[in-house]
């Protein structure tokens, strides 16, 4: 399949700014050339907005300025006018309570400025976990012209001959040092190793796998994804799609021709053979919600369930993304797909080609990176969507992640009201808690942390660890970070600070998963549990004031995509009224 394009030239949205001769079109135009552009720039070439998430407090994309610059060229090279245009920019590692609660104002922020300048199409220069999503969410709420352009995973971090993995390998240190398995002062050592580089997590953390999202939805060029932010293709990568971007204005290419159900159900499923971060789910059904795009929770499940994971990286495997790079990246993946028959060979992407015209004959470089289906690290990747009586509205579980024997459990729940009950808690030696026990931790939901913390792998207590135990059942409304592992039950819905049936879980209650079953269950009679929610009140005060308050009184369920109940749905790209 490829795109048939408009007819052009066609009037740019952006002459209503800067055509002809009035006094508005020169106030517009005037002001601009102060900074020395030529006239003839403003005479119906298409002006392309560089949306640029750079932030000396957003490490990740800290090299995202560099970058803009081969941008920039290709613009100019394919004749468009490029303007940078810095947006709101949250950083996971930086921002508090978390970057989750600023992802929706970020899409807020991106539509208003897209839909408020003269622009006719969009890179979106993305990298850490959330600009990726809320940059892709506001620019499908326009509906212009756009194009995805991430900045790539840091080069592999080494400690003591070891690949370390950022995130990942935290986690795992974290816990060696509460089992005495290592120094604090070993763990600062390692510390200068995690990240040697610039660039977003090396792991299939969050961040990689958005990228991989944004690459399997048709939304970036063909390779996009895997490339190192220090390797020279990198900066290709960028210059390319500034050309392509031109192109796609003048062929009217917009994403509402790209993110398809068709598209959706191929990244969903992309997900599942790379092993990729549960946070995906939440952020692929706000991105659906702006297209008006049907996708549930159901759809995840149903998707994913006969996907192997075939990527070998951490969190669930042992490379990282350099060698998914060297291996042959994300479009050895999507073939690996469309030979098995689950992909629509025929979604449409911004090259204005098929997705199965950009991967056909590419090859894969090696196979222990990205494995056959017969060596697949779990036989049924993808995420798995539990319900019952715990989870009416579904919680959420990454099996390639999980450990193997506690897919089917029954233990006691020992409970934490909130993180700063967990914090306070967990290190107690007199804490009644074992291996056997199911970890519940309540009130870190959208409403409730607010804005849904990465705290739901919760590190086990120091006496587990210390038995060399390095897993538990543990579950919560909130998410986990990508590069984390554990069987982790997440975004349980409805949330606890809602008065959801995790809020009335109590010490002593026994819980039952079943992940091939897809059951979650509180084991209490049905009338106890009505009895306990029924005398259920509100424990998480309403924030006052600010955006904050905002958050907690528009935000929806993780269920579908916890974005603002007045931003799902695309409101176009109409040019308001001058005010000159």
């Amino acid at each position: 399949m490829s795109f048939s394009p408009k007819p052009w030239p066609r009037k740019l949205r952006s002459q209503e700014w800067y055509g002809g001769t009035s006094r508005d079109t020169i106030y517009h135009r005037g002001w601009m050339k102060n900074q020395g552009y030529p006239h003839d720039l403003f005479d119906g070439r298409p002006v392309i907005g560089i949306l640029n998430t750079w932030s000396d407090l957003t490490p990740c994309n800290g090299h995202l300025r560099e970058l803009a610059e081969k941008v920039k060229a290709g613009i100019w090279e394919g004749g468009g006018f490029p303007v940078e245009v810095p947006v709101f920019s949250a950083s996971e590692n930086t921002y508090r309570p978390t970057a989750m609660m600023y992802r929706n104002l970020a899409a807020m922020a991106v539509e208003e400025v897209i839909r408020g300048q003269p622009i006719d199409g969009c890179v979106l220069l993305v990298g850490c976990d959330k600009t990726t999503p809320s940059l892709i969410m506001g620019a499908a709420s326009v509906d212009l012209p756009s194009i995805v352009v991430t900045g790539g995973p840091m080069l592999n971090g080494y400690f003591r001959g070891e690949r370390v993995g950022s995130g990942t390998h935290l986690w795992k240190f974290s816990e060696m040092v509460k089992a005495g398995e290592m120094t604090q002062a070993e763990f600062l050592e390692a510390e200068a190793s995690m990240s040697r580089s610039s660039g977003t997590c090396n792991t299939m953390g969050t961040a990689s796998t958005m990228a991989s999202m944004a690459e399997a939805l048709g939304m970036a060029l063909s390779g996009n994804a895997a490339i190192p932010a220090v390797d020279s293709r990198r900066r290709v990568m960028a210059q390319l799609s500034g050309r392509r971007i031109v192109q796609m204005v003048k062929d009217d290419l917009k994403p509402s021709d790209i993110m398809t159900k068709n598209a959706f159900e191929n990244a969903i499923r992309t997900n599942g053979a790379i092993g990729g971060s549960t946070n995906a789910v939440i952020h692929l059904l706000a991105m659906a919600g702006r297209a008006g795009i049907d996708l549930t929770l159901d759809d995840w499940d149903r998707l994913g369930r006969d996907v192997p994971t075939i990527v070998n990286l951490m969190p669930s495997g042992k490379y990282l993304m350099e060698e998914f790079f060297y291996a042959g990246g994300l479009p050895v993946v999507l073939k690996r797909l469309g030979e098995a028959g689950l992909l629509h060979k025929d979604a449409l992407t911004v090259s204005g080609h098929s997705v199965w015209d950009e991967v056909s004959e590419v090859t894969n470089h090696n196979e222990d990176v990205i494995l056959p289906v017969e060596r697949a690290l779990a036989s049924h990747g993808g995420i798995a969507v539990l319900r019952g009586n715990l989870a009416p509205k579904g919680a959420v579980l990454k099996p390639s992640a999980a450990s193997p024997h506690l897919l089917k459990h029954r233990g006691r729940a020992v409970v934490f009201e909130d993180i700063d009950d967990y914090k306070a808690k967990i290190n107690d030696e007199a804490l009644d808690i074992d291996e056997t026990c199911v970890m519940v931790l309540k009130n870190c939901g959208p409403k409730g942390y607010p804005g849904m913390a990465e705290v739901g792998n919760m590190g086990l207590p120091p006496k587990v660890l210390r038995k060399g135990i390095v897993d538990m059942v543990r579950i919560s409304d909130a998410r986990m970070s990508g590069t984390a592992y554990g069987t982790v039950l997440l975004h349980t819905s409805p949330e606890a600070a809602v008065g959801g049936p995790l809020a009335v879980v109590r010490d002593g209650d026994f819980i039952e998963i079943d992940v091939d079953a897809r059951r979650i269950h509180l084991d209490i009679p049905d009338d106890e549990l009505a009895a306990r929610l029924a005398a259920w009140t509100p424990n998480v005060p309403a924030p006052v004031g600010g955006y904050a308050q905002i958050f907690h009184s528009h935000v929806q369920g993780a269920d579908t995509g916890a974005d603002f109940d007045f931003l799902r749905g695309c409101r176009g790209s109409a040019v308001g009224k001058d005010s000159h």
